[in-house]
């Protein structure tokens, strides 16, 4: 049997989010009925199943999954679960939706991963390849899943994978593939810790063509594999990195000065270093530089990411919302210099996180710390000198709002996840947004 021939198996889809109902779908046109697994007593997409779909909720029916001779497990379902793992132990093949996506194609795929940055990333190489005309299918971990790509001519793919998206993949060959950096994430989902992690990501480079590391973070290199290219890019040093020419800051590419930072509209120091990541991938798709540097000079970033949001009397908003790990928050923090006060507002659920590493970047002058939600008072440990603790992040904007003087900054970069009290982070970042306009 063809690794793409699904006739007559039983399949078994667990999780019915937007993965989920992808996965239906897809099985649905090949004429494969699956059953479905979601340990939600009411998912919020039950309403699509079609009828002839058989379901359980509330648990996992642990006879289906026995019986089954696929099972798809979607993204945000741990593999941790004993019955998932003991229908690993008796030989089901357990896979995620992009090993069914990579077995459907043979169209080019350039795939990103990382803790941080990796949707800025993605969707600014995505604007590159559009330039030139392709036709490009963006999605994984950001936008549409991937299975909804196939339903659509495109010339070259270019996804977001997330590390619990990697776990279940064995058959990406991308043609350029690349860790942006590692840092603490996701731990309440990996009980041996980092290295569980940092091995998840490191599945992206294999059967890679070119792999893209990053050389201030050892945790990119690729291990154990054998390419036919490597590239790095870094502050200081790779083959693409900073370097300081007339007093301003260009980025260097295989040997040349390109463009100058000061000519993109882009803000942050660490989305200095996403531009490095973005030009090398889109070189090494064969891109002429100076459709590259056009995009370079004209993107703006992504809603909820480092994002100012509203400005008056001189106090400076910042939408980070994204940031929802330590790292991305750190790098936040490093790409604010205020003339005045950094008011900081941290909060929501931080997934059994290590906070310790934010202890050096909250070091910052004029620093004011606001914490919310679920973990606000481990977060208030990390400086509690300075930290007032509120229940939400409204209350905290409103205090806030009658303290700031011209020349401040206002900066939401939590560092936890938002689904403590909010849907997603997107929603986190819209009522930031909306109440700095009305207190700001």
């Amino acid at each position: 049997m063809s690794l793409n021939n699904y006739t007559g198996m039983k399949v078994v889809i667990i999780g019915l989010g937007f993965t989920g109902s992808a996965c239906v779908d897809f099985f649905l046109t090949r004429g494969v009925i699956p059953r479905v697994i979601d340990t939600r007593i009411n998912p919020p997409l039950l309403n699509l199943l079609p009828k002839n779909i058989e379901y359980c909720l509330g648990e996992i029916n642990n006879v289906w999954l026995l019986n089954a001779d696929l099972i798809i497990i979607s993204p945000g379902v741990s593999p941790l679960k004993p019955s998932i793992i003991a229908a690993e132990r008796a030989g089901i093949k357990i896979i995620s939706d992009i090993e069914l996506f990579c077995r459907e194609t043979h169209i080019p795929i350039v795939a990103i991963t990382g803790s941080n940055g990796k949707s800025t990333v993605t969707s600014w190489v995505g604007k590159i390849a559009q330039s030139m005309g392709w036709i490009v299918g963006i999605g994984g971990n950001i936008g549409v899943p991937v299975l909804g790509l196939l339903k659509k001519p495109a010339q070259l793919y270019i996804l977001e994978l997330s590390s619990f998206q990697l776990e279940r993949t064995y058959s990406l060959q991308a043609v350029a593939a690349t860790i942006l950096n590692v840092t603490e994430d996701h731990m309440d989902r990996y009980p041996l810790g980092m290295q569980q992690y940092h091995s998840a990501k490191l599945r992206i480079y294999k059967n890679a063509s070119l792999c893209l590391m990053n050389a201030d973070d050892e945790k990119t290199i690729p291990v154990n594999h054998s390419h036919s290219c490597y590239r790095s890019f870094g502050k200081n040093t790779g083959d693409y990195h900073f370097k300081t020419q007339n007093n301003s800051t260009w980025l260097h590419a295989l040997g040349e000065s390109v463009l100058n930072i000061n000519e993109m509209r882009i803000i942050g120091k660490h989305n200095f270093t996403n531009a490095l990541a973005t030009l090398a991938l889109a070189d090494a798709l064969n891109i002429p530089r100076n459709i590259s540097l056009s995009s370079l000079t004209s993107f703006k970033g992504l809603e909820h990411r480092f994002q100012i949001i509203h400005q008056k009397n001189g106090v400076q908003w910042i939408n980070d919302s994204k940031s929802t790990n330590v790292g991305s928050t750190s790098a936040a923090l490093n790409s604010v210099e205020p003339d005045g006060n950094l008011w900081l507002l941290l909060g929501g659920d931080s997934k059994s996180s290590n906070l310790k590493p934010l202890i050096k970047p909250l070091q910052k002058k004029n620093l004011h710390l606001y914490c919310f939600g679920r973990d606000r008072a481990k977060l208030a440990q990390l400086r509690p000198e300075i930290t007032v603790q509120t229940e939400t992040m409204t209350e905290a904007m409103i205090e806030i709002a009658s303290k700031v003087q011209p020349g401040d900054i206002v900066l939401l970069a939590p560092a936890c996840s938002s689904l403590d009290q909010f849907t997603n982070f997107e929603e986190r970042g819209a009522l930031f947004t909306k109440i700095a306009q009305e207190v700001g």
